[in-house]
């Protein structure tokens, strides 16, 4: 251990006639009772000048104390590189000055001090300024040659300025006696030199710490598990597929024309009674009673004519319901209005549009418009355009088309299942499942029964596909109604409701704590079957990496024992955490046990 002190300045008088007056140094080393083994030497610049003197000696017993004092200022002009060399190694750097010398003090605080902040950089190391002398009150030089007073002395507030300027410690020694050298000068600095030795040991303390912690042995790091494959939602075609069936055609009950038989424009009655009260009325879903509204029973008499006795639903084979339309120009526009109902009745800026160029006639096109805006009419409510604009418009189906959901009314076709009857509407079967669309049209028993027969799926399962068929939203209670509902979805081909149910399944299986799964009597073996089984590839390769995520849980049930050789090696390799993980955990434990020593983790 050793501290390295570096001294600047003159503490003699440079006019004095005492040249050989001690130096501060000198005097200290020779009078404390802490110093032994005093050598001295004389060191040149690397161009051969004398700039300082090296005193080497021993310092609390053991400590090796070297101190660099260089009386002149000198060094800092015609040595720069051995003048930063000696402040970067200084542990405590002394500046010394005579207090009746104010003309080197001034070129001290002038010259010097900034170079010596400069050099430190905001370097911790402690600065002792030393005023050394007792001020004299001669008579100041009178000789026309002196540019300054160099008789004045440096008062203490001087001094004191320069300490604040640098950080230091400010001492006064009038004279270099025991009692300044020993008592006064050599506390401070021997404070400071603890001081240093401190920081030197608490540096090299946490330097061994940092070079123990690297060479320790770490404990095995856990990574984290694959991330699960992502599955992405399919977005609904719902209204594509109620205006796809009014393009087609399919299942038409309902057959427009005009009072002179010229045309015909076929639809759909439950379409048609999901979007207006007016054609519930017309097609004695409601009677006038139930209506309330006189506006909307007066303006389906006098728009519209039904052949009698052939309101209600109409049986396979059967032609559709011919409706005569009273209106001729309110007739040549319906099918522009049926395609905006049948899109859902919210692009009504399109059907102004649509009915402006072909009537181009401003009152007829109101007329006409009107009279749409009854049809859509809510009884007991007066409509306005501003109701009538797209951000206004509800959407109709999902809503209202669930008023027929399970119902007779309107109903041509009714499931067998279970022993129950479920009635529903071939046209919204028609539309919303090809499978459907081809049993009712092609050439299947079904395409002209009015009962139809259901195997291999439950009464709520069929009930739960009829409920999206008809509003485009599912809900499953459970996973395992979700599964079924899945099987149920693709046995049908609707591929949209088999995402909705994948999606379900996963996210209640995310959210389950891993207590509740390691409890629960849920098989995931079972439902990684049936995905595979119903081709729900998605379904099937994130319930995989679920039973490889939480290896540790299901390799512990019997389930785990049903697995393929092909689903095992793949869990092997994917599960978490690893093989090579646990052993590596295993040897850091027996290394910890080993050593006797507490784990750094635990």
């Amino acid at each position: 251990r050793s501290v390295n002190i570096v001294a600047f300045g003159n503490e003699r008088d440079g006019f004095s006639e005492d040249n050989q007056q001690p130096s501060l140094f000198w005097s200290y080393l020779r009078r404390s009772a802490l110093i032994s083994q005093i050598d001295s030497s004389l060191s040149a610049s690397h161009v051969g000048n004398p700039v300082f003197t090296e005193y080497q000696a021993y310092v609390f017993g053991s400590v090796r104390l070297v101190v660099h004092d260089c009386p002149l200022w000198d060094i800092f002009d015609s040595d720069w590189y051995t003048s930063r060399s000696l402040i970067g190694g200084a542990d405590i750097i002394v500046i010394k000055y005579s207090v009746n010398d104010k003309t080197s003090f001034q070129d001290i605080k002038e010259s010097y001090v900034p170079m010596i902040k400069k050099a430190l950089n905001h370097c911790s190391v402690p600065v002792i300024i030393s005023a050394i002398g007792a001020r004299k009150n001669g008579v100041p030089c009178t000789c026309p040659l002196c540019t300054s007073d160099r008789r004045s002395c440096v008062t203490t507030s001087e001094g004191v300025q320069l300490a604040k300027e640098l950080g230091a410690t400010y001492l006064e020694l009038h004279t270099l006696n025991d009692f300044y050298i020993q008592k006064y000068f050599g506390d401070v600095l021997e404070y400071f030199m603890i001081q240093s030795l401190n920081q030197k040991s608490s540096e090299k303390m946490k330097k061994r710490k940092k070079t123990q912690k690297c060479h320790r042995v770490q404990p095995p790091q856990l990574e984290q598990p694959e991330k699960m494959p992502i599955l992405k939602g399919e977005a609904s075609h719902y209204d594509a597929d109620l205006h796809n069936l009014l393009c087609c055609c399919q299942c038409a009950d309902v057959a427009f024309c005009p009072e002179d038989f010229s045309t015909v424009v076929e639809a759909h009655k439950v379409i048609l009674c999901s979007a207006s009260h007016l054609f519930m009325l017309l097609f004695e879903v409601k009677s006038p009673a139930d209506i309330h509204d006189t506006s909307i029973v007066h303006m389906a008499r006098s728009l519209f004519a039904v052949e009698a006795g052939a309101a209600r639903g109409v049986p396979p084979g059967v032609p559709p319901v011919r409706v005569v339309v009273k209106d001729a120009v309110f007739c040549s526009c319906l099918p522009d209005i049926l395609r905006f109902i049948y899109s859902g009745a919210f692009h009504w800026e399109q059907l102004e549009e649509d009915i402006k160029k072909k009537l181009k006639d401003p009152e007829e096109t109101e007329h006409v418009l009107e009279k749409v805006k009854c049809i859509l009419k809510t009884p007991g409510k007066l409509n306005t355009v501003k109701d009538c604009r797209s951000h206004q418009i509800k959407r109709l189906y999902n809503t209202s088309l669930r008023l027929f959901f399970n119902t007779p009314v309107l109903a041509d076709v009714i499931f067998k299942i279970q022993g129950a009857t479920v009635p529903a509407h071939r046209a919204v079967l028609v539309a919303r499942c090809e499978v459907m669309a081809a049993m009712f049209n092609g050439n299947y028993l079904e395409a002209n029964s009015i009962l139809v027969p259901v195997y291999g799926v439950s009464k709520d399962t069929f009930l739960s596909f009829l409920e999206y068929l008809y509003t485009d939203s599912c809900c499953p209670a459970s996973i395992l109604q979700a599964m079924s509902l899945l099987i149920c979805a693709e046995m049908y081909q609707v591929m949209r409701l088999q995402h909705i149910c994948e999606l379900y399944i996963i996210t209640q299986l995310q959210s389950m704590p891993s207590r509740e799964l390691a409890s629960t009597s849920l098989s995931i073996v079972s439902l990684l079957k049936k995905a595979k089984f119903h081709n729900s590839d998605c379904l099937s390769t994130w319930l995989l990496h679920f039973i490889a995520t939480n290896y540790l849980i299901f390799s512990q049930k019997p389930e785990f024992q049903d697995l393929s050789v092909e689903e095992r090696n793949f869990v092997e390799m994917h599960r978490w955490p690893s093989h090579l993980y646990l052993k590596q955990l295993a040897d850091y434990r027996n290394y910890v046990h080993s050593q006797k020593c507490h784990c750094v983790v635990m």
